[in-house]
């Protein structure tokens, strides 16, 4: 895994991945100093999932989504867009919560807890369930985040049973069809052997 993040990009999309995450590092330094710490603390919070697929070693045009996806999400939340876009809300959890959940089964192919995709003994139906539960897990855990915040930091973060519920369902949506996806394309990059 070092070694996927030391390597030089190779392509246009690992090029743009790279300054997706250097844009997510610096809009973190940037909210620091000009904005409010929840602002920061926001940004954050999407620097782990900027770098893990370069530490993955995803191919350029998944770590490239995946890093607009991640960083989009944030950045509506520090502008307000959740609230001030009807339904915004719904397609970032969607969206986000299946990028997440791709690179989730990414990672526990790599700690060698299931199957990986090159694998003969690869089956489809493996990353279509496990994806969607990822993805139903990370909601709620987000969801509870979110209740945190409200409930011990700042009254800023909007929380209702509706919006709690609506979340939860698009992620689970949404990572179902990246399990989809990852039945049939390929996360990581062609590996020589």
């Amino acid at each position: 895994m070092k070694e996927d993040f030391l390597r030089p990009p190779q392509s246009v999309a690992e090029y743009g991945a790279d300054a997706v995450r250097v844009i997510g590092i610096l809009s973190v330094l940037v909210a620091a100093i000009w904005s409010t710490p929840t602002d920061a603390g926001i940004l954050a919070l999407a620097l782990p999932a900027l770098m893990l697929p370069r530490v993955l070693g995803m191919r350029g045009g998944i770590d490239l989504a995946i890093g607009l996806i991640v960083l989009i999400a944030a950045a509506s939340n520090v502008f307000d867009l959740y609230r001030t876009l009807p339904g915004w809300d719904l397609v970032v959890h969607f969206v986000c919560t299946g990028a997440l959940a791709a690179t989730g089964y990414l990672v526990l192919s790599r700690l060698g807890i299931v199957t990986a995709q090159e694998s003969p003994a690869f089956r489809p139906r493996i990353p279509i369930v496990l994806c969607t539960v990822i993805g139903l897990a990370a909601s709620a855990v987000w969801e509870m985040i979110e209740w945190a915040g409200r409930t011990f930091v700042t009254d800023e973060i909007f929380v209702t049973y509706e919006d709690t519920i609506g979340d939860m369902a698009m992620g689970g949506l949404g990572a179902l069809a990246a399990g989809v996806l990852v039945a049939v394309v390929r996360l990581e990059r062609h590996r020589p052997a």
